[in-house]
């Protein structure tokens, strides 16, 4: 027997998270510092412990209205300096805010700038960089390395200049106007960063096999750490002595091309919302937020217009680490502080106490480090990244690249306000009541909506809840809830929020319906000792034995052996079904004939997801199986939903076709014979007919095409020997069922 399967049903399940019983209220509970760290935050603190407090403002102190800003150095009369890209320009802030452009350079970015004893300012422009001095804002070109970029200026206790620079790497030494040379070859492509020790040496960090130089004189270095990242971005000095060197596993320097590629665009005078958070971690390795990134412009990098025409795109890895910052000892040994694989780190600002700042991508961040490796996020700026800190005039700076921005960590707020992320319920879900732990002044709004990211569709914020023992949520049912907790008073603070919801009962979905011939149970049992089979083929077993002793005989001669055909085969109806909400299904199962206008019953109640028949248990015809799954048992019968597939037709077919002799007229050593197929259900497939025993031939049907249930056939034989022969004609459906016939040739 087979089952023939003309066509396949299958339903295409919408992917959504499950596990989650849609009978059971469910909660959405934010408890810890990786809950809450993924959401926003204006002048609000997150402790270890995953408590919320009020925090420090950010406070923008500079908006340059260009792309980026790359560089900040302090001037002598207590103000400073930013450089900017993408249009290549020097500003100068004053102690009160107030700002003024005070140079344009020839080249589009501006990545390096540093002021000498005098207050004189120096800039390098690039690409094809060169340095200025600008002194009472008249610019004159000061020193032309002949390189592509200068990355890096920084004075020496010498009082010389030095310049790190690329594509090749090297660092040159000027003492003035037109006078400087070739200081020391790094051998990499670019000298990214650049400081001068108390000794007078320099600290050189390269790319892109990230090492870190010390040049104590012309042409001679130390190689004091390789790191395993391909850039040593950031170079600071404790006043210990040890080094601070940031590795940067992105490779600004690679990223050149992106940033010379990207069309100058003015900003416009609208800002994003500023955030400030203070957060205390046990671990170094943070994850970003949940923020909507602002597109990255790449930190210093620059490249000819010729290289950028072909520029590809820079992907990085995921998954592997991205950034460390590395302690070098006195010794020269190195341990490594601090390892991340989701965040760049930019910069380093070390600090009188032992500790140190950093600052990073994703939302912008600005760490700190204690001595003992206590490590806080102190602020948050929700932009690209901050390349740049500095200390001036008491408070730490933070330079956003990508917004062109100067923020002021500033004194401890009264207010504030954290916003969640989103949160997925999986389904539109019936909100309950919404609570949390905590003291002071505290208001929690929630908005609701179907879109996985808030926009004009959702709901607008609700009033203030005010009571921390419960309220019920007044946002409309919905997909997906957010909160928005609002501090007020600096002992206002929150451990925890719980929301409490019922989820949406879903169907349960039915994806596929499957029939199959497999060997009786039994028959496989007694095969291998047990269990069932899933082949597709029946199984036979016939012995026949011909020994030299005669069996037994009776007064009526010796018994005939029969050899009859396997009837165990079995016909298993399966399918493939599930429940997004995770319930347990219980399953129907009908079958009706085709012409047949009413369902009979086969099997109720099943949890499991297959019938086995007997295989003669449907006469031959053409079948269809109807499976309903209900999730009745998970939910009460109100919210109860079902679902149902009906299978493409099966035709079973047992019964075997019928050979018929029409014609056989033997002629010397050639024979005719003609004879017909017949079958009742199914198409016949093939037709082979064998001589004494021989293997069998195929013979095509007169009218060519085997298309039918009921072919005639024309067999034309020649070169048969003298003598009686036996001819067997085989004729298949398509069942694969076969019948036969027997012509004696004389």
């Amino acid at each position: 027997m087979r089952v023939e399967r003309p066509g396949r049903v299958t339903l295409v399940a919408l992917l959504l998270s499950a596990g989650l019983r849609a009978s059971s209220p469910s909660m959405w509970e934010m408890s810890t510092f990786s809950d809450f760290v993924k959401g926003k935050f204006d002048g609000v603190a997150l402790g270890r412990d995953g408590r919320l407090t009020v925090a420090p403002k950010l406070e923008t102190l500079f908006d340059s209205g260009q792309p980026a800003v790359w560089a900040v150095a302090p001037s002598t009369d207590g103000g400073l300096y930013v450089a900017t890209g993408h249009r290549g320009q020097v500003f100068k802030v004053e102690r009160d805010g107030k700002s003024s452009l005070i140079w344009t350079a020839p080249g589009p970015e501006v990545f390096a700038i540093a002021v000498d004893r005098a207050g004189i300012l120096y800039a390098a422009s690039s690409p094809d960089g060169k340095i200025f001095r600008i002194d009472n804002r008249k610019a004159t070109e000061y020193f032309d390395p002949k390189a592509k970029y200068i990355w890096a200026l920084t004075f020496g206790k010498d009082g010389a200049l030095y310049a790190g620079t690329g594509a090749e790497g090297k660092v040159f030494r000027i003492t003035g106007a037109g006078q400087g040379d070739e200081y020391y070859a790094t051998g990499q492509a670019n000298v990214t960063s650049l400081v001068a020790d108390p000794e007078g040496r320099l600290l050189a960090g390269t790319e892109p096999n990230g090492v870190l130089y010390r040049i104590t004189a012309k042409g001679k270095a130390f190689a004091l750490y390789d790191s395993s990242l391909p850039e040593i971005r950031a170079v600071a000095i404790n006043p210990d002595g040890s080094i601070l060197a940031a590795g940067l596993g992105g490779a600004l320097a690679k990223k050149v091309q992106a940033a010379q590629s990207a069309t100058p665009t003015t900003t416009t005078d609208s800002a994003p919302a500023q955030y400030s958070i203070t957060v205390t971690a046990a671990n170094s390795d943070i994850k970003p937020p949940d923020v909507p990134k602002v597109p990255s412009i790449p930190a210093p990098a620059a490249a000819p217009a010729a290289e950028t025409a072909t520029a590809a795109a820079t992907t990085e890895a995921t998954g592997v680490e991205k950034s460390a910052i590395y302690r070098i000892n006195a010794d020269n040994t190195v341990d490594t502080l601090f390892s991340s694989k989701e965040e760049n780190v930019y910069d380093i600002l070390a600090s009188a106490n032992g500790g140190f700042l950093f600052s990073t991508d994703q939302a912008g961040r600005v760490y700190a480090m204690t001595g003992d490796r206590k490590l806080t996020l102190s602020a948050q700026t929700n932009q690209g990244e901050v390349v740049r800190l500095m200390q001036w005039n008491g408070t730490t700076l933070a330079a956003a690249a990508n917004m062109g921005r100067l923020y002021r960590l500033g004194a401890t707020g009264t207010s504030g306000t954290y916003e969640s992320p989103v949160y997925d319920a999986a389904s539109v879900a019936r909100w309950g009541r919404l609570r949390w732990q905590g003291e002071g002044t505290v208001a929690v709004r929630t908005r609701s909506g179907n879109s996985a990211r808030p926009d004009a569709t959702w709901s607008d914020w609700s009033d203030g809840l005010k009571t921390s023992a419960g309220a019920q949520i007044a946002s409309p049912n919905a997909r997906y809830l957010q909160f928005k907790a609002e501090f007020t008073g600096a002992g206002a603070a929150v451990n925890n929020i719980v929301a409490a919801y019922l989820p949406q009962n879903n169907p349960p979905e039915i994806k596929s319906i499957t029939a199959m011939i497999q060997a009786a149970a039994a028959q496989v049992s007694s095969q291998k000792g047990g269990g069932s089979s899933s082949s597709s083929t029946a199984s036979f077993s016939v012995t026949v034995t011909d020994t030299a002793d005669a069996a037994t005989s009776t007064s009526t001669g010796t018994a005939t052996q029969t050899l009859s055909r396997s009837q165990g085969q079995q016909l298993m109806i399966s399918w493939q079904a599930e429940d997004r909400d995770g319930d347990r299904l219980v399953y129907q199962v009908d079958f009706r004939g085709d012409g047949e206008t009413l369902w009979k019953k086969l099997r109720r109640d099943l949890h499991e997801t297959n019938v086995v028949l007997d295989g003669d248990s449907l006469a031959d015809g053409r079948y269809y199986f109807r499976v309903q799954a209900s999730d009745r048992e998970s939910n009460a019968a109100e919210s109860a939903k079902d679902a149902e597939l009906v299978s493409s037709p099966v035709l079973i077919d047992n019964t075997a076709p019928v050979v018929r002799i029409t014609s056989s007229k033997r002629t010397g050593n050639t024979a005719d014979i003609e004879f017909e197929g017949r079958d009742t259900v199914s198409v016949l497939r093939r037709a082979e007919w064998s001589l004494d025993a021989g293997p069998f031939q195929a013979i095509p049907p007169v009218d060519g095409v085997l298309d039918s249930e009921a072919e005639q056939f024309r067999l034309h034989l020649t070169e048969v020997p003298a003598g009686e022969h036996i001819l067997v004609i085989r004729v298949a459906d398509s069942g694969n069922n076969t019948g036969l016939a027997k012509v004696i040739l004389q």
